[in-house]
């Protein structure tokens, strides 16, 4: 039987690997992780991330062919086959700070593996990481081998949170790089093999080391970039009359540009866009390229542009402040179908508004109140450290509650702030939510989500990005 292990037991080792075990039954899979609560969460009833269908999947083959341990170097040494999934964080310090990838865990794992390996091995990147680590992995492997033979092959993730399940079982593509040698060809093949249980072939693609771990930092690029340029374009459209969506869906049916990630927003968020992108950055201004990073930063300078610009318009909105006012956050996740803040762009609203003193009441389905107030108190891309590694004990914040209603969180509001776009907000009373609010009553519609002319009609000023202004709004002076 083949044996695969995981290193890292997060949003992608988890369901990947829960995955393979389920197509693939005669393939032992153990994930393993040094947290004994994560480890812990994984064999219970409740798992630690949510994600539509992922609890039938991993029920379906937990103590059959999927097994999650905090035994690292045992199950390590016995595989065939070590996928690495470890958080890659952006550097905080040092040199390429707040830009380059952060390979400490990378580095850490790679050692180990050399460590406790007593037979040949095929080492899968499974993280995001940066050109040319598996060379950097390569070595440390070689150096230390004890006359074990390593393989390193590159397989990024394409995963899309909240529907991540669905991706594993349907792929667009999946991608392994590897040497382009007979013994690098062998371990491509291996892991094409695994995967080829249930992917057809033509969706399996197999390139150079370089082309594989390149084409993962290029695909969010090239995603992030659409959201910032229709992001960049709400900002004209409010300024024009214009509104966003039709224009969306009008250049949406070119079938040279495509309807998807056209949705203008309040901002891009989760763990890999702005992330990967400042890695891109990073590259490129290492390769003596400061033109091209020039034009990558651009994306997440938009991004952060479009959150200090909602935030402008919700203070100007209210006649130029929102001090001790009480304003209802619905959504904190940084998309529906999911529990993950990572990211966020609820976070830098949050802070907007905390920075101009707001009462805030935060709503968010999937989201639990001490992770939202550890999200707020965390430092810039301390997120992307390992749990025991971030800030413990979150700051107080007095002008924070977090409540598990939507209609406590707006129950005597000045205004609502919409932050992510779960379904159950489209399906409020917002007759009995307006009712319940100081007036004016104000929404500001970060999603676009809602139907403003039906919220108009009830008494409710809105803000939609994108949209048409309000009258109330358009009168109002704001520097944006």
């Amino acid at each position: 039987m083949v044996k695969i292990c995981c290193i890292g037991a997060g949003y992608v080792g988890g369901p990947t690997m829960a995955m393979i075990a389920l197509k693939c039954p005669d393939i032992q899979v153990v994930v393993v992780d040094i947290s004994k609560p994560r480890i812990a969460a994984w064999n219970s009833d409740e798992l630690p991330i949510y994600e539509p269908g992922l609890d039938e999947v991993v029920k379906a083959c937990r103590d059959k062919n999927l097994f999650f341990s905090t035994e690292v170097e045992k199950h390590v040494a016995e595989a065939d086959i070590v996928f690495v999934s470890v958080n890659t964080p952006t550097k905080t310090r040092g040199l390429g700070a707040g830009k380059a990838a952060d390979l400490t865990y990378w580095e850490s794992a790679a050692r180990m593996i050399a460590d406790v390996s007593k037979s040949d091995k095929i080492v899968v990147e499974k993280s995001t990481v940066p050109v040319k680590t598996a060379e950097a992995i390569e070595k440390i492997l070689t150096h230390n081998n004890n006359g074990i033979h390593f393989q390193i092959l590159s397989n990024p993730e394409f995963l899309a949170e909240g529907t991540a399940i669905e991706d594993l079982a349907k792929p667009d593509r999946v991608l392994i790089g590897g040497r382009e040698t007979p013994e690098g060809q062998k371990a491509v093949a291996a892991l094409k093999a695994v995967y080829a249980h249930w992917v057809p072939e033509d969706r399996i693609l197999t390139t150079n080391l370089w082309s594989a771990e390149l084409s993962k930092l290029a695909a969010n690029a090239f995603l992030a970039q659409r959201i910032s340029s229709i992001n960049a374009m709400s900002a004209l459209c409010e300024s024009t009359g214009a509104n966003v969506s039709e224009v969306a869906y009008a250049i949406g049916k070119d079938s040279r540009i495509g309807p998807k990630f056209l949705n203008a927003s309040v901002g891009f968020g989760g763990s890999c866009f702005q992330k990967d992108i400042l890695n891109l950055v990073y590259i490129c201004e290492c390769n003596g390229l400061p033109d091209v990073a020039h034009y990558w930063k651009q994306v997440v300078q938009i991004n952060d542009y479009q959150k200090t610009r909602f935030v402008k318009r919700v203070v100007s909105s209210m006649f130029n402040t929102v001090s001790g006012k009480k304003i209802a956050i619905l959504g904190f996740a940084f998309k529906k179908d999911t529990g993950d803040t990572r990211e966020t762009p609820a976070i830098d609203v949050c802070h907007g508004l905390l920075g101009d003193k707001a009462l805030l009441s935060i709503y968010d389905p999937q989201v639990t109140e001490d992770q939202i107030k550890r999200d707020l108190a965390m430092n810039k891309f301390d997120w992307d450290h390992p749990q025991h590694l971030q800030p413990q004990s979150p700051t107080a914040f007095k002008q924070v509650s977090v409540v598990w209603d939507a209609y406590e969180a707006t129950k005597d509001a000045h205004g609502i702030c919409i932050i992510t776009e779960w379904e159950e907000f489209k399906k409020l009373d917002y007759q009995r939510i307006y009712d319940n609010m100081q007036k004016p009553a104000f929404i500001f519609d970060g999603r676009n989500v809602l139907n403003v002319e039906a919220l108009r009609k009830i008494g409710f000023i809105v803000y939609s990005i994108g949209k048409p202004l309000d009258p109330w709004v358009k009168d109002l002076q704001v520097s944006i």
